[in-house]
């Protein structure tokens, strides 16, 4: 049950964070946002703002999604000779037009729709209670609403609110947000973890901390605090220094320079012997000082951030030489992963998320039509060509790359479900 937990909240809040950057940017440029979902499946909670966004909670407690008005989702449920009712505000514009049996308005007109257009003249028209003798056409507010059969109200959306019809920078900051907003998810739970383990490892000092008990620093009578100054005479500045001296005198008796406080002290030690790949290697017991102040852990969370985001570049142009679905992993790869991070602890879990972040937010940044990355590639061309490409090529394009994740997706699950349980 605690793996199951682990692996809906690291889901859940990793797609909902990447959604929000949709969702909060489109917002900024003006375009209607149709829903704003946390969930997948049937509704379990749906409230509609004043700005026409409907917020839901879903049932499946997996990510979430954002549907933007002209995003290639938007269906009218209208069409010539449908009998509706429609509300009017008292200049005659039309705020309401109900098309569902189920739901009566007070005072509303019936009409038999002959035409209308929501996204450009914006009116309706037909025949008003029954008389075919005359067409009416009423105009319609910018911010009406329709009331679709099955009860559901979403606002109309003019061209003006449209996706297409933002500036082409706004966009592709719009594509860009979920990625963006994934790695900036990471660079806080990164911080958070050199927040949380005291500070950033200082690799340009030898001041010891951490005295492993039993260990040959221990015996030796280090404490924490104390600056290694030289080994064997050799002189060491920095945690890398030491570690490879410390390194060559595997059960050998040493001298250690040693300052503690004002004071300069010489030492013996013998470094217990440890196998590292195909050699034996010497181990004193110490961890290095931390670098506490705010700059540093800033500093190291950032660090950890682009390290780690390097890593998976490097991982990724792996996969693109060397194709491998055992490099690949999907919800069920997580899934276990979860599992062994629950049985660590809370911060291996913030650690694993913010890994997570950094790799939905690369992922979704390659050239694949239906990602993100492969919509900016289409604003691209299009400020390339100094005109969008069609809305049904594009259509198109995107349905090609849909089908090709869906295969992926398959296949990787397929091959994480043999790996893990057979």
């Amino acid at each position: 049950m605690k793996t199951i937990l682990v692996f809906i909240i690291i889901f859940s809040v990793v797609v909902v964070i990447h959604e929000f950057g949709h969702y909060f940017f489109a917002k900024r440029a003006g375009i209607l946002v149709r829903e704003f979902a946390i969930g997948m499946g049937p509704k379990l909670f749906a409230h509609q703002a004043k700005d026409g966004t409907t917020y839901t909670i879903r049932m499946l407690p997996l990510g979430g999604y954002v549907q933007m008005a002209g995003w290639g989702e938007d269906e009218t449920e209208i069409t010539p000779g449908m009998p509706v009712s429609l509300v009017q505000d008292p200049t005659g514009k039309v705020l309401k037009i109900n098309t569902s049996k189920k739901i009566q308005l007070q005072e509303a007109i019936p009409m038999e729709v002959t035409a209308f257009d929501l996204e450009d003249k914006l009116t309706i028209s037909g025949y008003i209670n029954g008389d075919e003798q005359e067409v009416i056409t009423y105009p319609v507010d910018h911010d009406a609403s329709i009331i679709h059969e099955d009860g559901v109200e979403v606002r109309i959306a003019p061209l003006d609110v449209q996706f297409q019809s933002a500036k082409l920078w706004q966009r592709m900051l719009t594509n860009f947000a979920g990625p963006m907003n994934n790695f900036i998810l990471a660079l806080v739970l990164f911080t958070g973890l050199v927040f949380a383990q005291g500070g950033v490892v200082n690799q340009d000092a030898t001041i010891v901390s951490g005295i492993e008990s039993g260990s040959a620093a221990a015996d030796a009578g280090l404490e924490d605090g104390d600056e290694i100054l030289a080994i064997n005479g050799t002189e060491v500045t920095n945690w890398s220094e030491l570690t490879t001296q410390i390194q060559k005198y595997p059960d050998t008796q040493i001298t250690l320079d040693v300052k503690r406080g004002d004071q300069t002290l010489d030492l013996t030690a013998t470094p217990s012997s440890s196998t590292s790949g195909s050699e034996t290697i010497g181990v004193l017991g110490v961890t290095p000082s931390l670098k506490t102040g705010i700059g540093a852990i800033l500093s190291g969370g950032l660090q950890m951030t682009m390290d780690n985001g390097l890593a998976i570049f490097k991982a990724v142009g792996n996969l693109i030489t060397q194709p491998d679905l055992d490099k690949l992993g999907g919800p069920v790869a997580i899934f276990q992963l979860s599992s062994q991070a629950a049985s660590q602890g809370v911060w291996t879990v913030i650690g694993m998320m913010a890994m997570i972040s950094i790799n939905l937010g690369i992922f979704n940044l390659l050239p694949i039509p239906g990602l993100d990355g492969g919509k900016l590639v289409l604003n691209i061309l299009e400020g390339l060509r100094g005109k969008p490409i069609s809305q049904e090529k594009e259509g198109i394009i995107t349905l090609v790359g849909f089908g090709f994740l869906m295969l992926l997706m398959v296949l990787v699950t397929w091959n994480d479900i043999q790996r893990f349980f057979f």
